[in-house]
């Protein structure tokens, strides 16, 4: 009864709980399946848990995916929408993982992968706190970048109304935005819309 007690602890203080984080506090994995059956905590997913009755937030597909998959960076469309910056509603989580990263299967939530590679997948990453897990969003002025060098993938005119809303509310300099499209190797391609809307 204790253990279950501390493993429910442990998913309320991390958010969602995967098997291997009871490793930390050394209780086997068998006592999830008796946390359940006291209601103490409840499956959300394959080897995700939550507390039941757990708020959820706008964002909780992007902390089970970041959960699931701890490498990955939240990017493009989803990103934009972390941040605001689009009126697009994405039904997919988009996720940037790396070349030879493994390319994940999720049960409950449709992902969309892209892979980076170098600079483009460690550079402008911010980590954020959503319902108790940490997720890793590239910022502002990186994901703005990216949606320029992936135009061909979310399209142009979602790229440009990022750009032009970053600009009108003031959420990233456009220094930073030359510098990360440096980065994506984009700067001749987003040089003239950026002139254009200063």
């Amino acid at each position: 009864m204790e253990k279950t007690k501390q493993i429910a602890k442990l998913a309320k203080r991390q958010g969602l709980l995967r098997p291997r984080d009871l490793d930390a506090i050394r209780i086997p994995r068998q006592y999830l399946r008796l946390a359940c059956e006291q209601g103490l905590i409840e499956r959300t997913g394959r080897g995700l848990y939550r507390v039941p009755g757990a708020m959820m937030t706008e964002h909780q597909s992007m902390a089970e995916v970041c959960k699931k998959v701890p490498r990955s960076v939240i990017c493009l469309l989803s990103a934009l929408r972390f941040h605001d910056l689009t009126t697009q509603n994405p039904t997919e989580v988009w996720i940037a993982i790396g070349e030879r990263a493994h390319v994940p299967r999720i049960e409950n939530v449709a992902v969309r992968t892209s892979r980076f590679s170098g600079a483009a997948l460690t550079a402008g990453v911010e980590t954020h706190n959503v319902g108790g897990v940490g997720i890793k969003v590239f910022g502002i002025a990186k994901t703005i970048a990216d949606c320029f060098k992936y135009r061909h993938k979310i399209g142009l005119d979602v790229a440009i109304e990022a750009l032009r809303d970053c600009l009108r509310h003031r959420k990233a300099s456009s220094d930073d935005i030359v510098r990360y499209a440096r980065v994506c190797r984009v700067e001749r391609i987003i040089s003239p819309y950026l002139e254009a809307l200063l």
